[in-house]
């Protein structure tokens, strides 16, 4: 099997966003950053603060009990989004294709996705559950912290693990006409011995987001509030994470469609 490039897809990828950004950023601002912008302005801030303050506390079983009307609104914005990145996975895997047809794949692809999120939140459920009856077992019978360490990370290494292996989903689900069951193992069958470098590039990338997002909310929130006060510096604070946000994705949606056009024309 050839090794994957990650440098050869990086060149591809610049290659191609300098080529399609005109059709590309526009889709990711409004279905990937508008969305989320307008569900951050409806949701009431007291109730954000209240969540994130009980999250602070005492984990998420200390997160008060939420609105319908919050998850109705965080479910549509979810799906929003989905629905833009499997535009942005057809721009990026079928080049010529127009954008209203890039969409109408996507839409059609969406419950075979959906599908093959819900088996792999399965068998990930499946694996807590199991790890967490192991640490409540260890505990009883007085079990050394150093154990339920442990086997905490070995939950979060086989959780990490998945990621890399199923890194694929989407693109795979997009370009093959084929059911949720088959997405997951064609993903499973081209990422096979890949696990290091497709690991090293998801953590460059939640890295690079996390410190790049974290300074542009601040930088923005204190232009925001000497403009207009503390609703104008959390408008523009939510504004620019959110374009940032939404630039990200189109590198990595793009990048993770090279990867994937290269491991298939080496399996």
């Amino acid at each position: 099997m050839k090794p994957l490039s990650i440098g050869k897809a990086w060149e591809e990828t610049t290659a191609f966003v300098k080529r399609e950004g005109s059709l590309l950023f526009p889709v990711a601002f409004l279905f990937m950053a508008l969305p989320v912008v307008i569900f951050q302005q409806i949701v009431p801030p007291e109730l954000l603060a209240e969540v994130m303050k009980a999250q602070s506390a005492g984990g998420a079983a200390a997160v008060p009990q939420l609105p319908a009307s919050f998850w109705i609104g965080f479910l549509v914005t979810m799906v929003i989004g989905l629905i833009g990145a499997l535009t942005l996975y057809a721009l990026a895997l079928r080049p010529g294709i127009s954008v209203g047809e890039a969409m109408r794949l996507g839409l059609q692809r969406i419950p075979v996705l959906m599908t093959a999120g819900l088996l792999v939140a399965a068998g990930t459920m499946i694996a807590i559950i199991a790890l967490t009856l192991v640490v409540a077992l260890f505990s009883v019978l007085g079990g050394s912290r150093s154990v339920t360490a442990l086997v905490m990370a070995a939950l979060i290494g086989t959780m990490m693990f998945v990621a890399a292996r199923l890194l694929l989903l989407n693109a795979v689900a997009i370009d093959r006409p084929i059911g949720a069951v088959d997405a997951i193992r064609q993903s499973w069958r081209l990422t096979q011995g890949q696990f290091g470098r497709l690991f090293a590039f998801l953590a460059i990338v939640i890295i690079l987001g996390v410190v790049t997002q974290a300074a542009v909310q601040s930088i923005f929130g204190v232009l925001g509030a000497l403009i207009g006060g503390a609703e104008i510096a959390v408008l523009a604070a939510g504004l620019a994470t959110a374009a940032l946000s939404a630039i990200i994705q189109v590198y990595f949606l793009v990048m993770t469609a090279r990867i994937y056009r290269q491991l298939e024309a080496a399996a």
